[in-house]
């Protein structure tokens, strides 16, 4: 192996180990950024390159910005805070049935708008909604992060990397739904239960509200609903259409924040202030370094692996690197990996199965750490806000039981 790619490996690992561990506990966007610039610095990736890397983001960015800016301008206008009153009414007084409640919403929410919109639309109101009734919010907040990559696959708008993986390639959402509905069941249903039987006894020993404060909801809450649901609309024909999501999301979120901030005469720096801008070179970031993956030749060698294991058996193939892929998430981040991946199935026609595979794998496996997927990253960032931490390890504990049984039954499903 050449020493410049031995060099672009070794940054590329620190700055993804430096994402992961948060040395200094400096934000994640910083060490991405950091590994960036050392491959542009070191001449291991030519500036012109990086850029073209940070170029493949955009229609992710202008996502990302689209449902941040929906969000921050839903908790300033008390939009969480009315849903939290709702569902704690609806469980009445019994945690299970928030749980379960929470779950489905949370599933209904990342199929609709996508996983991110989950981590960072849902996960206020789920803090809201569990202070409010007097509960422990942790057990629930992790159905927040689990539900984001379980059912991400539900359809293309369900999660950015599926964009990424198929790109031009997307498949037709009749199509799309005939790979993928079974799984996406399996992962979802599996996950519910390992994780129900997980927090079994935090529930069990809970004892919440019947009953909260209604707060009212003013005309800006009412027009931010309207802006979410106008959003859902939207990335589902836009999905339909074969349409990229990203310009869509940004238009509708950016329309319905000046709609709002200009009928209440409110300033837009409140707003502005709440996104969490630093998520934008975070993926920049990664994109760059994969950028420099590419340029040593790994798409290549992987490509000509994955043809060789197909020629033996599809099945074992299929398996092989739905596993591997979801197992490579938890190591770079499924924004990069699905990149790779999408770089190697698009190097030649693979079988159905294998490319189901792949792409269950990168928006499954995640759910097995805490920087497996860019959602969970939000949903870190959106508990910090709250002043709540959840350390690698603990999270990684929770992953090791939740995610292999759903990952399997997914797999089983699409590989049949």
């Amino acid at each position: 192996m050449p020493s410049d790619a031995i060099w672009a490996w070794s940054i590329i690992f620190v700055a993804t180990a430096c994402v992961i561990i948060r040395p200094f506990r400096l934000p994640e966007a910083i060490w991405a950024a950091i590994g960036a610039g050392a491959l542009v610095l070191f001449g291991l990736l030519p500036w012109q390159e990086a850029l073209t890397g940070i170029a493949k983001g955009l229609d992710v960015y202008l996502f990302l910005i689209g449902m941040m800016l929906i969000a921050e301008l839903a908790r300033l206008e008390g939009l969480f805070d009315y849903l939290a009153a709702l569902a704690v009414e609806y469980a009445r007084g019994s945690p299970q049935r928030l749980f379960l409640l929470i779950y489905l919403v949370g599933t209904l929410v990342t199929v609709l708008l996508s996983n991110d919109a989950t981590a960072i639309v849902l996960t206020p109101a789920v803090y809201a909604a569990t202070r409010a009734a007097g509960a422990k919010p942790l057990p629930y907040l992790f159905v927040c992060a689990f539900i984001a990559n379980a059912a991400s696959f539900v359809l293309p708008i369900s999660n950015p990397a599926n964009l990424v993986v198929f790109g031009a390639r997307m498949p037709h959402l009749t199509e799309w739904l005939r790979l993928f509905a079974l799984p996406s069941a399996a992962s979802i249903l599996l996950t519910y239960i390992v994780l129900r039987l997980t927090q079994h006894r935090a529930l069990k020993e809970e004892t919440i509200a019947r009953s909260v404060p209604h707060p009212k909801l003013g005309r800006g809450g009412k027009l931010t609903a309207i802006g979410i649901v106008a959003i859902g609309i939207v990335l589902v024909t836009a999905s339909a259409l074969d349409k990229q999501l990203g310009l869509p999301t940004f238009i509708c979120g950016g329309v319905t924040a000046a709609i709002v901030l200009l009928l209440s005469r409110q300033s837009p720096l409140p707003v502005l202030r709440g996104v969490s801008w630093s998520v934008l070179p975070l993926v920049g970031g990664l994109f760059v370094m994969v950028e420099a993956l590419i340029k040593t030749g790994v798409i290549a060698q992987l490509n000509a692996l994955l043809h060789q294991a197909v020629a033996q058996s599809v099945p074992q193939a299929a398996w092989s690197v739905g596993i591997a892929t979801a197992l490579a998430d938890n190591i770079a981040n499924n924004l990069p990996v699905g990149l790779v991946a999408g770089s190697v199935a698009a190097g030649d026609h693979l079988p159905v199965p294998v490319v189901s595979a792949i792409l269950i794998g990168v928006d499954l496996g995640p759910n097995l750490s805490v920087t497996g997927s860019l959602a969970t990253i939000l949903w870190l960032v959106a508990l910090r806000r709250e002043k709540i931490e959840v350390g690698a390890w603990p999270f990684l504990k929770l992953g090791l039981l939740v995610t292999p049984p759903a990952l399997i039954a997914a797999l089983a499903a699409a590989i049949r």
